[in-house]
């Protein structure tokens, strides 16, 4: 009988891992938000942000986890991006380390300007998680759109990310 439960947990596990990487989140559509919020630590996501925000897809973009020594003007030089974007329409997030400090830094940043519409810009493997954390953060009202960067992550990378996932699922539902 253990054994069979033991068996069954196991074959969920790896059915589940099989999910989380058949079923990547894909970039979304083009449609209009007033918000992008992009989660640094991974290639081609402030690109992805800064290419939205140029195209005039939302008013304004926070860039969540920027290094406290990083300046607007030299984020726009690396990304050969126009500094009077910066100075307009680009706030640094400097508060967050991590993912769930990420959701709450991004969490305040939209209530503070009453954003109802957010795009979240991060890897595609991130993205589950980034997205769970961020919708327990925001208002009900607060319509949130993934915009997954895709990536060829490698096996480890996705096993270290789906056990994080299921690991901060089953923190919240012990009420940790």
């Amino acid at each position: 009988m253990i054994s069979r439960l033991v068996s069954a947990a196991i074959l969920l596990y790896l059915l589940g891992y099989a999910l989380f990487v058949v079923l990547l989140p894909r970039p979304a559509d083009d449609r209009q938000t007033d918000a992008i919020v992009v989660l640094t630590g991974g290639p081609k996501r402030i690109e992805r942000g800064l290419d939205l925000l140029e195209r005039g897809r939302a008013k304004r973009m926070l860039i969540s986890g920027v290094a406290r020594t990083v300046r607007p003007v030299e984020l726009a030089a690396e990304y050969e991006a126009d500094q009077a974007l910066f100075e307009c329409c680009i706030d640094l997030g400097r508060e967050s380390v991590d993912t769930r400090s990420n959701a709450i830094e991004t969490a305040r940043w939209l209530d503070k300007r009453e954003f109802k519409t957010v795009r979240l810009v991060t890897t595609d493997w991130h993205m589950p998680r980034a997205g769970f954390e961020l919708s327990r953060q925001v208002s009900e009202d607060v319509e949130l759109i993934g915009d997954a960067v895709e990536s060829s992550p490698s096996f480890r990378q996705l096993f270290t990310e789906y056990n994080k996932y299921l690991l901060r699922h089953a923190a919240v539902f012990l009420g940790i």
